[in-house]
């Protein structure tokens, strides 16, 4: 099932600027092969289902194995069955309708 999420990753008692893990998770996604895209409070990934929530797990036992001692992941999940439609649809639809 193809799903688009929104995820912000938030490693806990890693110290101020966590900009570096955000970094290792978005090297992550990327690798992958998902589609992704960084805006300013998380990442938005779409992809099939499975290889979006297994690259979201690879993020946390990444940081964990780098020291992060804990992680709060917020995740917004958003599927759809009546047809398919990506990123650049939503936004192209909201888009439109500025003009």
């Amino acid at each position: 099932m193809k799903v688009i999420v929104d995820v912000a990753i938030i490693p806990l008692g890693a110290g101020l600027s966590l900009s570096k893990y955000v970094a290792e998770c978005e090297k992550i996604f990327r690798e992958s092969g998902l589609k992704t895209t960084l805006h300013a409070n998380g990442t938005n990934i779409e992809g099939e289902w499975d290889e979006v929530f297994n690259a979201i797990k690879k993020c946390h036992e990444h940081l964990h194995s780098i020291g992060v001692p804990r992680i709060s992941t917020n995740v917004r999940i958003g599927t759809r069955t009546d047809r398919e439609q990506t990123m650049e649809d939503k936004i192209k639809s909201v888009d439109e309708k500025l003009i």
